[in-house]
């Protein structure tokens, strides 16, 4: 079962079962899928969904971020609650060793030894780490090796 189908599944599910909330993060989800295999012409990939749905909880993370500075905690355990239902759609997350290890190997992979060279392992490695790794770790681990 590829995401899509298991969303729509999922969404059926919380249908059934009355859960607003949940059903409510879906539907936001795969309206944002459905506006781009309309804008494409094409049914997604399941590549093409993970991206979306890791932008749909980085932009969640940022509003975070926001609403508890601003003390608006009734909409900051909202968020909470939505990245926690979109996580669920994600492959296991890498640890902060696991992801360390895979930018040790690609730097020696790419040769690089300065931080100019950082948008070559970038490039390299963000394929390998895709959906399972936040792109701000990921950029910290590289920026620290390439010191």
């Amino acid at each position: 079962m590829n995401l899509s189908e298991r969303l729509n599944e999922d969404m059926k599910q919380a249908m059934k079962s009355k859960d607003k909330f949940t059903l409510s993060t879906i539907r936001m989800v795969r309206s944002t899928i459905k506006y781009l295999e309309i804008d494409l012409k094409r049914t997604l990939d399941d590549n093409e969904v993970l991206d979306i749905l890791s932008r749909e909880i980085k932009q969640r993370k940022d509003a975070l971020q926001e609403f508890e500075s601003a003390g608006r905690e009734e909409l900051a355990a909202s968020t909470k609650a939505e990245i926690g239902i979109i996580i669920k759609y994600l492959p296991e997350q890498l640890s902060e060793e696991e992801i360390k290890a895979i930018v040790q190997q690609t730097i020696q992979e790419t040769g690089a030894s300065s931080k100019s060279e950082m948008g070559k392992v970038m490039s390299a490695l963000m394929p390998k780490v895709k959906g399972r790794a936040d792109g701000k770790l990921v950029n910290q681990a590289v920026q620290q090796f390439l010191q």
